[in-house]
């Protein structure tokens, strides 16, 4: 399980000119995704969009059927749509909470997910509740197990969180949530694309991810898993004639895939473009690149402890390639910018992002250091060279 780092490098034109350490915001796409990308556009100019479509039916299909293999899922359980949110919501939504439904959340939940928790709440008189957290800042599982015999209308978990390197125990959750059939979606955002991520070895019934992250692919790309088990109890809350039928004057009929959560206008050079990245990533093989970004990411962990004032802030037993970090008495967004102006790509989780958290453990924005295969031994000295300074 090695990956060739060199031939990584030579097929990433980025590499040559940045070192890129913001890969959970949006990874470098290697030339094969950017070439798919822009091969459709040319034909779109060149014959129109429609026609263009038809001509790429085969390679737009194959983004269902790659992302089916990356997932373990069924194609039919996959709709790709215009980003992880859009996804997350297209299936969060999509349930009839009622006055006193407990939706059971974790405090590394996502800002994007926790607004719309709060968001529904407020419509429905649905309740939030948030896992207590054990000493490894991991969710408790002992109380995911107490909560879920008090009875619970869904559990909503991220993977990994944007602002830690640490990996939530999805399969453990999975595990409760279907011994209580209680619905269960993961927001897999940050982790499809540097873990293996099996669906049905988690146990989840929705997965959102995105392509740009660790993935590689076009940004405005994401997809949801929905599985067949609870696809017809979920209506999505939007639907157009590509998510349902007008069977007569009066009446429609959803389609019984999870693309009733598609539209039908849809980005298609980006589809196939993301399609391009999953094989990618499946040609590297998933256990391959997780255990090339996990040393690449506890090796960088290793040089920023020995840097004066640096101060590592991930938690938890697995960690990935995200690595998030403070510097006394420097703000993260000027550590952001100091570290840009050497060339060096990092970004910031502000708190906002994770109030939950970073609030409860009195930690202000953080530096995020986000690895991946294709980044080398050489750059992790460059970035603390800089922080030396």
């Amino acid at each position: 399980m090695t990956i060739d780092v060199e031939r990584a490098r030579r097929e990433t034109p980025g590499c040559a000119r940045v070192v890129h350490f913001n890969n959970a915001g949006a990874a470098l796409p290697p030339a094969a995704v950017t070439d798919a990308v822009v091969d459709h556009l040319r034909l779109e100019e060149h014959i129109g969009g429609y026609e263009a479509a038809e001509a790429a039916e085969a390679e737009v299909g194959n983004a269902y059927t790659a992302i089916a293999r990356l997932l373990g899922c069924a194609p039919h359980e996959v709709a790709v749509v215009e980003n992880a949110t859009r996804g997350w919501d297209m299936a969060f939504y999509a349930f009839d909470f009622r006055p006193g439904d407990r939706i059971l959340t974790i405090r590394t939940e996502y800002a994007s997910n926790v607004i719309a928790l709060l968001q529904v709440a407020a419509r429905t008189g649905a309740v939030i509740e948030v896992l207590e957290t054990d000493e490894y800042g991991l969710p408790d599982l002992d109380d995911l197990a107490r909560e879920l015999e008090r009875g619970a209308a869904l559990v909503a978990v991220t993977h990994v969180p944007t602002h830690s390197g640490l990996v939530n125990p999805a399969a453990e959750i999975g595990a409760l949530a279907r011994a209580a059939g209680v619905p269960y979606l993961l927001d897999a955002c940050q982790s499809v694309g540097q873990l293996p991520v099996d669906v049905a070895a988690i146990g989840c019934d929705m997965l959102s991810a995105t392509g740009r992250k660790f993935l590689r692919g076009p940004r405005g790309t994401g997809f949801l898993y929905v599985s067949d088990r609870l696809v017809e109890r979920l209506v999505p809350p939007f639907l157009d004639l590509h998510a349902a039928t007008w069977t007569a004057p009066d009446a429609y009929e959803i389609r019984p895939d999870a693309r009733r959560f598609e539209t039908w206008e849809t980005n298609y050079a980006g589809k196939i473009g993301l399609g391009v990245a999953v094989d990618y990533a499946l040609g590297w093989g998933l256990d391959a690149i997780e255990v090339r970004v996990t040393a690449l990411a506890e090796g960088l962990r290793s040089q920023l402890r020995e840097v004066p004032g640096v101060t590592v802030r991930d938690e938890g037993t697995r960690r990935c390639g995200i690595v998030t970090f403070t510097v006394d008495g420097v703000p993260a967004a000027e550590v952001r910018r100091r570290l840009g102006a050497a060339g060096i790509n990092t970004s910031v989780s502000p708190m906002e992002y994770a109030r939950f958290d970073l609030a409860a453990r009195g930690l202000p924005d953080l530096v995020r250091a986000s690895v991946h295969y294709y980044n080398t031994e050489d750059e992790l000295d460059r970035l603390t060279a800089v922080l030396r300074q």
